[in-house]
């Protein structure tokens, strides 16, 4: 936010955005432009608005705005349950970037905010003119932020990118699953949100050294980056050992045992020992003393090597209780934890202990359970607000940041330059 804008009391016209016990947001001074539609650039600018930041979606009412509105299940026009998951706490304009007049106010909106974040195509951000060249002479502190599926550069930045898609090319798909099963998707889109988290974090690298500097920039992050770097020891490995992942049974590690799930008698449990002082509470608490003595089990390198005779092991002591006589016998000592159904994970006790569900209230759905963000700290509101209408707050915000009048917004909208 510029200093006028501080000096005269702009800002967050709502105020502090704090959660009511007088400690203000920790973002409450940020304003962020953003035009981002379905999921990863939404559930990262999300955390942004829960933290206190002012987030403005940018919708092109031309085309309905953003395309969550209309992902089923939902019972009312242009809103869904999809689309509040990814944008509470938000505002919207609706605003035609293509119309003349509607680029005179995207570029007013620009003058009085910190950060631009966008995920469009990545060959798109220079074509519509949002990169921080096209803007800096209006902002010079402003930081632009492009999530695309490729990045600007190289030879798939024109390409659109999706998840699922990315999860193929980075070599997750291949990696996941039982042995001789097919290609495996992860069953929350991962790369989707990992790349939501990466591209805010880029973008608060460089609101921080604009701060400090008064000079803007670029911040250029993909889901395909995102996902390689996620790669991580499994890159080092191949790219210095000539390494090839397995898949192995029961969702194994690659290179700990036993580190995998376990069937129980009327379930599943995921244990992982990753000291050998687990391993030896595992054996105890199973009741197979004998197996530390064993040589074949005496070390991690001893027991990789014979994965497949320790497996038949305790797959059979595991098969002779509960999921829950075994947690209630294991757990604490041994990491080891139950595999749960969405609904089970939803109503775990430390999920609900760390306030892990909120409620927002919405004038056509009620009461609305959402699941919060992940960072915990004071001033963020317990109650947020909920995801806009489209286009819902562009009168106020072009009267109060733009300054024009009730006319001059008329004007706009039969321009159809805003909606």
């Amino acid at each position: 936010m510029t200093d006028t804008e501080r000096e005269t009391g702009g800002g967050d016209p709502d105020g502090d955005r704090g959660d009511g016990d007088g400690r203000p947001a920790p973002l409450r001074d940020l304003r962020v432009l953003s035009i981002a539609q379905f999921g990863a650039g939404p559930f990262g600018t999300t955390l942004l608005a829960d933290l206190g930041a002012e987030v403005i979606k940018i919708e092109n009412p031309a085309t309905g705005g953003d395309v969550a509105r209309y992902v089923p299940p939902t019972d009312v026009e242009g809103d869904s349950l999809y689309f509040q998951g990814f944008n509470r706490g938000k505002k919207s304009v609706g605003i035609d970037l293509r119309e003349p007049g509607g680029r005179r106010v995207f570029e007013e909106l620009v003058r009085v905010s910190d950060g631009l974040y966008y995920n469009l195509r990545g060959d798109l951000p220079r074509k519509l003119e949002l990169t921080y060249d096209d803007l800096k002479h209006l902002n010079p502190a402003l930081v632009t932020c492009s999530l695309s599926g490729f990045g600007t550069t190289g030879p798939r930045a024109e390409q659109p990118g999706y998840d699922a898609l990315v999860q193929g090319l980075a070599g997750y798909l291949s990696m996941t699953g039982e042995p001789g099963a097919p290609p495996t998707k992860c069953g929350v889109s991962v790369v989707d949100f990992a790349s939501g988290y990466s591209s805010v974090l880029g973008l608060v690298a460089g609101l921080l050294e604009a701060q400090r500097t008064g000079r803007g920039r670029d911040v250029d992050v993909s889901l395909m980056d995102t996902a390689v770097s996620m790669l991580s020891y499994f890159a080092a490995w191949h790219l210095n050992l000539g390494w090839e992942p397995e898949r192995m049974p029961g969702s194994g590690h690659q290179s700990l045992v036993p580190a995998r799930i376990f069937e129980t008698e009327d379930g599943w449990v995921s244990v992982f020992c990753a000291k050998e002082v687990f391993w030896r509470r595992l054996a105890e608490g199973l009741g197979r003393e004998e197996l530390l003595e064993d040589p074949r089990f005496g070390s991690f390198a001893d027991r990789r090597e014979h994965r497949e005779q320790l497996d038949a092991l305790l797959e059979e002591a595991f098969g002779r209780k509960t999921t829950e006589e075994w947690l209630r016998e294991l757990e604490g000592d041994v990491p080891i934890a139950p595999v749960n159904s969405l609904a089970d994970a939803l109503r775990d006790e430390q999920v609900r202990a760390r306030e892990m569900i909120l409620e927002v209230e919405h004038p056509e759905f009620g009461t609305v359970r959402q699941v919060a963000h992940p960072v915990k700290t004071e001033g963020v509101p317990a109650r947020p607000e909920p995801a806009p209408e489209m286009g819902g707050d562009t009168d106020r915000i072009l009267a109060d940041l733009c300054g024009l009048s009730a006319e001059e917004i008329e004007e706009l909208r039969a321009e159809g330059a805003v909606a």
